[in-house]
């Protein structure tokens, strides 16, 4: 099976910068699109930022902030945020779709998140 494990969350103060990292692992064949999303407490999952082809989005809460980049040899999407705040609070999130044969449907799969507290 193909899985994702993210890494590099943690407790900042506003202002603060982190690095998040999504290493895929397993029989994989082929990743298209990798993404970054949270949830914080009370609220719905949403999108923060993400790689398709030569293209990225970011949610406007985090542009100019946030960076996704990939290191599509190693499989990894990275998260940089920068200026944190207390707002980005969340559960982050990664999310990959991926195919371990050519011609097999493309799967979404998720990492089990990883915490970002971000303090006053």
């Amino acid at each position: 099976q193909v899985q994702l494990v993210e890494s590099g969350g943690g407790l900042v103060q506003a202002g603060w910068s982190l690095r998040l990292s999504c290493a895929a692992s397993g029989s994989i064949f082929s990743i298209d699109t990798m993404g970054w999303y949270r949830q914080a407490p009370g609220k719905q999952r949403e999108l923060v930022a993400i790689s398709v082809g030569d293209n990225t989005n970011y949610a406007d809460s985090v542009k100019g902030r946030f960076t996704i980049s990939r290191d599509n040899a190693k499989n990894t999407v990275y998260l940089q945020m920068n200026s944190l705040k207390p707002e980005d609070t969340a559960v982050y999130y990664c999310r990959a779709d991926a195919t371990v044969r050519a011609g097999y449907r493309y799967l979404e799969v998720w990492g089990q998140g990883t915490l970002v507290t971000v303090s006053s």
